[in-house]
């Protein structure tokens, strides 16, 4: 699958950059910056989901994999204005940073410094306070503060190169999980980018400079909206990182991922990248990963997250939540006249008319919904359903026979319809949201069926007074 990857340089500021672009140009551009020890291959297990619908750049920070290090100390801040600089050149508005590990921290520090440049963040297992777990520290720092020092660093690579099995032994408890399913291949390439040769000295120079940048006390001052995966079993970046994200930053999205460490792009990849799909709003699902969007899919998420606005269900959310949920929905377009659902068929989605008019029309109880033909002169039409009416929920929740006929009124319909099993999928991958949505439906089946019940007891009140109700309202209550 590398193949299909571009391989860049630019230059900022004098400083070269290896990259690997992938996705169509010309749309939002994502960035995707990897860890300590490292290289754009850590992010690797998302870059094709991203390229669905972003133009990614996935980078080698300077120092590591292609891409030459800086002429002096390296320093998160310097990252961070390199970064902001490849972003002057690449993009013409906020872009998406997906960071890992120290990545994190950098996409973190940008968000702090350069707002006006990061529309959103995914984060995995990112770094915080800057130091790393008791295990990690024993295993790394004296080794990272030889490599401070060329000599040092010649030191440590003559000695790991006749040891590199035993390095490896020591370490995989510290990145993996005990229960880890990363597959050998990508567990050596990792390796072998932890490996390379030419890169002790930003190694060692790195692992201070995390330290120096402690994120502790700045993280309520964020607000770019933000989902953080982090790792269960994570033993290289502690999960009292993820404690100070709960205590400080309580806008973003924090989710802990089971059979997790360090790498749960790696280690269980398909959870990471449905709920990375279901954050960013990917229209796509878990078997569709490489499947691109076309521009024509973007915009119909676009335009139906802006009209969600004005629908019940999509009450007191947030546009990038009326995104997510939008990428979820089909929209389909009637005819007048034209049948969208029979009563005879299985009650799987429920349906939001984003344009047009839809007609409920009542099969008597006489006749047989398994054979039958819509005709007019043996059906009564009960509502007509107006743009932001919800219409086919309750079949959908339960399973049941629908009870009524839908079909688009005299103009035509354009609608948006949810299946049951996307719905589920958002309230297991995003509970805030899905919670939200859940709510929002019940609050539109409680508000139609108190006034049904209204026009039940209106039309009661009519006959007791000996007054015959309007025929509009007596259809209505049928």
């Amino acid at each position: 699958m590398e193949s299909s990857y571009e391989d860049k340089y630019y230059t900022v500021d004098g400083q070269e950059i290896h990259v690997v672009e992938k996705g169509q140009p010309g749309r939002q551009v994502a960035i995707l910056i990897h860890g300590w020890s490292s290289s754009w291959f850590a992010t690797s297990p998302i870059l094709d989901l991203l390229a669905q619908r972003f133009h990614c750049i996935a980078v080698d920070l300077p120092g590591y994999g292609d891409s030459p290090p800086y002429s002096e100390r390296t320093t998160i801040p310097k990252y961070v204005e390199t970064l902001a600089g490849l972003i002057e050149q690449v993009s013409d508005g906020p872009v998406v940073l997906v960071g890992h590990s120290m990545g994190g921290m950098i996409s973190i520090t940008t968000a702090l410094k350069h707002s006006i440049l990061v529309e959103r963040m995914v984060l995995l297992s990112p770094t915080i306070s800057g130091k790393l777990s008791t295990w990690a520290n024993w295993l790394l720092a004296p080794v990272t503060l030889m490599e401070r020092f060329s000599l040092g660093s010649a030191v440590v690579t003559a000695v790991e190169k006749s040891i590199v099995g035993l390095t490896d032994r020591l370490m995989r408890p510290a990145l993996f999980a005990q229960r880890s399913d990363i597959n050998s291949a990508d567990y050596e390439r990792i390796r072998m980018d932890a490996r390379r040769s030419g890169q002790g000295r930003v190694r060692g120079e790195c692992y201070w400079a995390m330290r120096e940048n402690d994120l502790q006390g700045h993280l309520n001052g964020i607000e770019t909206p933000t989902l953080i995966l982090w790792g269960a079993e994570d033993n290289t970046v502690p999960l009292r990182d993820a404690g100070v994200v709960a205590d400080e930053w309580p806008q973003a999205d924090l989710r802990i991922i089971p059979k997790a460490g360090h790498w749960p792009h790696f280690e269980t990849p398909e959870t990471t990248r449905r709920q990375v799909a279901a954050y960013l709003g990917l229209p796509r699902g878990s078997a569709e990963l490489i499947v691109p969007v076309e521009d024509e899919e973007l915009l119909r998420v676009h335009e139906a997250a802006q009209f969600l606005a004005h629908s019940a269900l999509g009450d007191e959310l947030n546009l990038a939540q009326r995104t997510r949920l939008a990428a979820q929905m089909q929209q389909r377009q009637f005819a007048p006249g034209e049948g969208i659902v029979h009563a005879a068929d299985a009650g799987r989605d429920l349906y939001i008319i984003q344009s047009g008019t839809v007609e409920v029309w009542q099969v008597p109880d006489v006749m047989d919904t398994a054979g039958y033909q819509h005709d007019h002169d043996q059906m009564k039409r009960v509502a007509i359903l107006r743009p932001g009416q919800i219409t086919g929920e309750m079949a959908m929740l339960d399973q049941g026979e629908r009870s009524a006929d839908l079909i688009a009124g005299k103009g035509g319909a354009t609608i948006l319809s949810l299946d049951r099993e996307r719905l589920m999928a958002l309230c297991e991958d995003d509970a805030v949201l899905g919670t939200r949505v859940m709510w929002n439906l019940a609050t539109a089946v409680s508000r139609r069926a108190r006034f049904i019940l209204w026009q039940l007891n209106r039309s009661k009140q009519r006959q007791l007074a000996g007054e015959t109700a309007p025929q509009e309202e007596l259809e209505l209550v049928r």
